[in-house]
């Protein structure tokens, strides 16, 4: 019975840690991403602070997420989603018109 326990408890961890592995890896990237756009001028300085809002409250979801030691299907899809938005956000704000300069 304990390795049964044992070993469903490490395939849950394993599977929890996957889960946020990539949500850090795409953070990364949208960071790098908002980085960049600050370096080329293609953000205004108002649009970075809010990229960094959202980049924050991003990763305090992620962190509300996996506080429980489970990440269940419905909050990877609300973490998803919300990295979803956070990616269109730097996409459409470095695409537009405005720039620093």
């Amino acid at each position: 019975m304990k390795k049964k326990l044992i070993l469903l408890s490490l395939i849950i961890g394993s599977i929890v840690y996957s889960v946020i592995g990539q949500t850090t890896i795409r953070q990364g990237v949208q960071q790098g991403r908002i980085v960049e756009g600050a370096a080329s001028g293609e953000l205004t300085k108002r649009e970075i602070r809010n990229l960094e809002r959202q980049q924050r409250r991003v990763n305090r979801h992620k962190k509300a997420t996996k506080a429980d030691g489970v990440v269940t299907r419905q909050e990877r899809a609300s973490l998803r989603m919300h990295q979803n938005k956070a990616n269109r956000d730097i996409r459409r704000k470095k695409n537009n018109a405005r720039s620093r300069g």
